[in-house]
């Protein structure tokens, strides 16, 4: 199934494959699921997302800085990418998750390329491609973590190398002073309170244990806080999350009371996984014709240099600018700051493709090598602080400036600090109380999105949101192919949904005063949706065994076309351990 998005622009439509789901390094089961649907329906994909838990692991010492257990971290395929050996097929953009290799992703800190053709926006990032206006934010939403700077350096210990990847208050400060418009946001974490926007049932259907996560005044509250913020304050035609390997999808009306029809439609995928809905397509319209540009967001570049002296890289809580306290509250763009960044950008805001290898590869027959986690200068970020004057952190952390102070940027600004204010998320270390039980360590926890999967999952032909009035995804053909690598290791991770701390009512999604009239989750449109971006049923592309009608496999690539389609596979190791049952405790 595949969702046509009827918009005002008349003259292209740009195809994009969103895999909203968690990718963990399976970078060749993606880009094979592409080209077969590209076969199948003749048809061309243009742009692919990634939001976040990439992998982007390089070597040995990059594995050791992914937080999950050892014994489900595997090298998977992104090497070879970096490497050269080979190439994404389409133009690919990440955000980072909770299980990423975090010493690779802070040599970025404002994004960069990954490997070539693959790129990364950074701890908060907005690009544009093909005159769509892509924005990001990477992370996980933990309260104790979000007033600190990015500090975190390697090597890191047990704690540091979580909090790298926690989003953190400034990153959200630089989204909400955007002000023209988003076309699509990525994120890991789902915004709080989305849930009150879809079908609430269904979601407890599929994932029971979130009950209590989404009653009124429960304490581990669904999702971010800071990303429910961000929704209302942007109001994004798409905001597409990952995180909580689940498909579903919701309907934001903005200005129900308004009538002016702004809508933000919610999608959240699974994990790659066979027989999981990890991918869909998505049509988007555009101005431009291919082949499309990638570029800078001029707009971000500016805010950027604006709030350069608010960028902190001490453990230290940091409060931002606020208005009716700080006169210089007001971070945003003028059209003056923008020219200015123009000038800086030598009047060209084209991303130049300078992705160049920074560290070892790793090599299959040396893979009983050690290699110490270490800080490498990425020669992207510092020709891209250089131009922009901002604060590099490598700089800081390699050479021992002092972090308090950016380097050829502004002069810091002291901040105000109420007297009175009560300290909730201090540094001290307090005594743990052994009849405590803890609730909040979803960090250091392994859930179902670590454990194998079972033989009594239900196949994706049974999924009770296959008919959602959203582009289904492409699955993953049940007939699975015998591979002949054997370098690949187990799909991991140690962590569902996102056991975020108590935070307070303004950044939390209110329910819809009537939710069950104004979405429909079913193949029937939202009610007052507007008529220009009615949702198109399509059929979805046939699985390979539907295609043999009872026929043999030569029959089916007979089929398909002289280019035979290579079946998305997944590595043999991979899949005896996604079937196999197996005790978490062991």
């Amino acid at each position: 199934m595949r969702i046509a998005v009827e918009g005002q622009w008349p003259h292209a439509s740009l195809s994009l494959t969103t895999f909203s789901g968690c990718l963990h390094g399976e970078l060749d089961i993606v880009y094979n699921t592409i080209k077969f649907i590209e076969q199948q329906h003749n048809t061309k994909i243009d742009l692919l997302l990634v939001c976040g838990d990439f992998q982007a692991v390089r070597n040995e010492a990059d594995l050791k800085c992914m937080a999950m257990p050892p014994k489900y971290r595997a090298m998977q395929q992104f090497w070879k990418y970096y490497k050269g050996q080979k190439k994404a097929p389409i133009m690919t953009i990440v955000i980072g998750g909770n299980h990423e290799a975090s010493n690779h992703m802070q040599e970025l800190p404002y994004g960069g390329w990954l490997a070539e053709n693959i790129y990364y926006l950074g701890y908060a990032g907005v690009v544009e491609y093909g005159g769509i206006r892509i924005g990001g934010i990477s992370g996980i939403y933990k309260s104790h973590d979000f007033k600190k700077g990015h500090f975190e350096c390697p090597p890191y210990n047990e704690d540091t190398m979580r909090s790298a990847y926690h989003t953190r208050n400034l990153d959200v400060f630089r989204l909400k002073q955007l002000k023209l418009p988003l076309d699509i946001v990525m994120s890991h974490d789902w915004p709080c309170g989305i849930h009150n926007f879809g079908d609430l049932e269904l979601l407890l259907k599929k994932k029971p244990f979130f009950r209590e996560q989404v009653e009124p005044g429960a304490r581990n509250q669904l999702g971010s806080p800071a990303h429910a913020e961000l929704l209302y304050h942007l109001k994004p035609k798409y905001w597409f999350a990952a995180h909580l390997h689940v498909k579903w999808m919701a309907v934001v009306d903005h200005d129900k009371n308004l009538n002016q029809n702004r809508f933000t439609r919610f999608l959240s995928l699974d994990k790659a996984l066979p027989q999981r809905d990890f991918l869909q397509v998505v049509d988007v319209p555009t101005r431009h014709y291919a082949p499309y540009e990638f570029k800078y967001d001029p707009e971000w570049l500016a805010v950027l240099r604006n709030t350069n002296d608010l960028f902190s890289l001490t453990p230290n809580n940091t409060r931002m600018p606020i208005k009716g306290i700080d006169t210089d509250f007001d971070r945003s763009a003028t059209q003056e700051d923008i020219e200015v960044v123009r000038a800086d950008m030598d009047f060209t805001m084209e991303i130049p493709k300078n992705f160049k290898v920074t560290v070892d590869m790793y090599n299959p027959k040396e893979h009983w090598k050690q290699r110490p986690v270490e800080l490498f200068r990425n020669t992207q970020n510092t020709e891209f602080c250089q131009k922009l004057r901002l604060v590099d952190p490598f700089t800081v952390f390699k050479e021992g400036r002092d972090p308090t102070r950016p380097m050829e940027g502004p002069e810091e600004t002291n901040i105000w600090t109420d007297p009175n204010e009560i300290q909730l998320d201090d540094n001290v270390e307090k005594e743990k109380d052994p009849d405590e039980i803890d609730l909040d360590d979803d960090d250091e926890e392994e859930d179902d999105c670590c454990r194998p999967s079972t033989s009594e999952e239900k196949p994706a032909t049974e999924d009770p949101n296959a008919d959602l009035a959203m582009p289904a995804i492409a699955k993953e053909p049940e007939k699975k192919e015998e591979v002949k690598e054997q370098y690949s290791d187990s799909d991991s991770e140690d962590d569902g949904a996102p056991q975020a701390r108590p935070f307070t009512l303004p950044f939390s999604l209110p329910p819809p005063k009537a939710a069950a009239a104004d979405v429909e989750m079913s193949q029937e449109k939202p009610q007052n949706m507007p008529e220009n971006e009615n949702l198109e049923k399509v059929e979805a592309p046939p699985k390979v065994s539907e295609l043999s009608s009872g026929k043999s496999q030569e029959n089916v690539n007979e089929q398909v076309g002289e280019n035979k389609v290579q079946k998305p596979s997944f590595k043999r190791r991979n899949q005896a351990i996604y079937t196999a049952e197996e005790d978490e405790d062991n």
